[in-house]
């Protein structure tokens, strides 16, 4: 199935504001392009964007973590609402199953642990750390290819 017409969507975000502005990091992938976006003002850091368009064992590698984790089979009813600390949100569309789950930052798996679905909390929490991960090297790799080709001779 081509990129243009393959339903996987996933986005994630997760962000507060306080005493530094809105702060925040965001990813979204949908039909071959990778998107990403980090804000921190903490010391004056400014905003990264970042756009890429990825190749198919990207995608599938990206589906494949996803369906590995079985993150569509829970439920985010007793999770932490979001709070003065932050939000985390995750939307995935994979296949004929389309989630959205809204939550509060995760600070250590003690909140995990204290939650009232500590095993579906922990399924998502995993998986969104699997899912930086990914995007993070992503986007440092696809910084270093544009880099050194810019500066080749």
């Amino acid at each position: 199935m081509s990129a243009d017409n393959d339903p996987f969507y996933l986005r994630y975000y997760t962000g507060h504001s306080g005493k530094h502005g809105h702060e925040f990091l965001e990813f979204e992938y949908s039909h071959g392009r990778l998107r990403y976006a980090n804000n921190s003002n903490y010391r004056n850091d400014s905003l990264i964007r970042k756009e890429m368009w990825v190749g198919p064992l990207v995608v599938k590698e990206l589906k494949r973590i996803v369906e590995a984790s079985e993150i569509v089979k829970e439920d985010d009813s007793n999770w932490p609402k979001k709070n003065i600390v932050g939000k985390q949100e995750l939307e995935i569309r994979v296949g004929n199953d389309h989630i959205a789950f809204e939550t509060a930052k995760i600070g250590s798996l003690v909140d995990i642990q204290d939650s009232e679905d500590p095993e579906g909390l922990r399924v998502f929490y995993y998986l969104v750390q699997d899912l930086k991960v990914v995007v993070t090297q992503l986007s440092v790799t696809g910084l270093m290819l544009f880099t050194s080709a810019s500066f080749s001779p």
